[in-house]
């Protein structure tokens, strides 16, 4: 019996130009009468919490807005956002944003109805355990194509009791509906566009190159690969290309869906970045990922070929063409130019050794390759 593996694709999605005219729909589906909207202060300034909000005017719904997610959400942006939804007596949450507002979205729904630290929940360990079926209902509305957030079933926050960027996973942290409105995305600056396309990137990558058996995650990831070949610089050159963006949205959706096979350790590397460095995690992960894919190639040489042959068949390695499509981006060549030294490497790795992502790298991880991997991305 210890063969067993279970394999999940629940989340309703709506995909096209015009998605967002059907989300009061999916309240009213969901019973739902008042929302609050979860955002940040430049989806606010974008006008896209404004479409939103009157979107739910005119299907009857009340709505607040809560925008005090940070660009790395921290646990009091949590606690802030379940004081909003309690005084505006919501029953719905509606997530609108890059990863940071779907995540604190998702948290927020957790902790109107458990009351633990957000700390004992830390899937690393084990915390899903305490999550129960009584989180209210969420609906993701993506205006990146990065983090997938929208169909993922975690939320990642950085924890004041450890100073560490922490995944929170659970089945029912699950949004109840994505809507994917390529019109949505085409505001986000260029180097936006480049780091969350490449986060998209590493997702897939990474799901389709970790440990355990899921055909369908790994097939779902190379075809979100695929896609990032062929799309990503596009929309980076040209930010009002609907199909080009409308691509990308599927890329990203489609890597948040693939990883939950598991990821690997250019995300354990990144997640500290972006608690001690700020870093963005696309830009995180863009700036990590040859060199873990150099480390894994000895380990998995057949899956890293294929990626090769999808990303640049001009290529010698995979690492190569990563490095290449991170030149052609217009993104930074290593950490370096971040602002990261030789000096921050030790504190970082400590924080990447806890995270959980690299139990799933296809070649075992110690902190000294942690190490070794940072001054290999520099």
């Amino acid at each position: 019996m210890s063969d067993l593996v279970t394999w999940s694709f629940p989340t309703t999605i709506v995909y096209g130009n015009g998605a967002l005219s059907t989300l009061g729909d999916h309240v009213k589906r969901l019973g739902a009468k008042r929302a609050l909207v979860v955002a940040d202060a430049g989806v606010v300034k974008a006008g896209i919490v404004a479409n939103v909000t009157e979107t739910l005017k005119k299907a009857g719904i009340a709505a607040a807005v809560f925008d005090g997610v940070d660009p790395n959400p921290v646990e009091k942006n949590i606690f802030d956002g379940v004081e909003a939804y309690k005084a505006h007596k919501a029953d719905i949450i509606i997530s609108v944003g890059g990863g940071s507002p779907l995540d604190a979205g998702k948290l927020i729904a957790l902790k109107t109805t458990h009351e633990r630290p957000l700390v004992d929940y830390d899937d690393a360990t084990g915390g899903d355990k305490f999550i129960t079926t009584n989180v209210p209902p969420t609906i993701a509305i993506p205006t990146t194509a990065g983090t997938g957030s929208e169909v993922g079933r975690s939320g990642v926050v950085t924890l004041a009791a450890t100073g560490r960027k922490t995944v929170i996973f659970s089945p029912y942290l699950l949004a109840k509906a994505a809507i994917l409105d390529p019109a949505l995305t085409v505001s986000m600056p260029a180097s936006v566009t480049a780091a969350t396309g490449f986060d998209a990137l590493t997702h897939c990558l990474e799901a389709y190159c970790s440990l355990g058996d899921h055909p369908m995650a790994d097939g779902i990831a190379l075809a979100g690969l695929e896609l990032v070949a062929k799309y990503l610089a596009r929309a980076v050159r040209k930010g009002d290309d609907l199909e080009a963006r409308g691509a990308m949205m599927k890329a990203a959706m489609m890597g948040a869906v693939a990883f939950q096979k598991g990821l690997g350790a250019c995300h354990s590397l990144a997640h500290p970045l972006s608690s001690e460095k700020g870093l963005h995690h696309g830009l995180a992960n863009a700036l990590c990922l040859p060199a873990v894919v150099e480390f894994n190639q000895s380990t998995i040489p057949e899956r890293l070929e294929r990626v090769r042959v999808i990303l640049d068949p001009r290529a010698e390695t995979a690492a190569d063409a990563l490095r290449t499509l991170r030149s052609e981006l217009g993104l930074p060549g290593g950490l370096a130019m971040r602002g990261v030294t030789t000096a921050d490497i030790p504190k970082l790795a400590d924080k990447a050794i806890i995270d959980a992502c690299h139990r799933c790298n296809p070649r075992p991880t110690t902190r000294e390759d942690l190490v070794k991997l940072y001054e290999a991305s520099m």
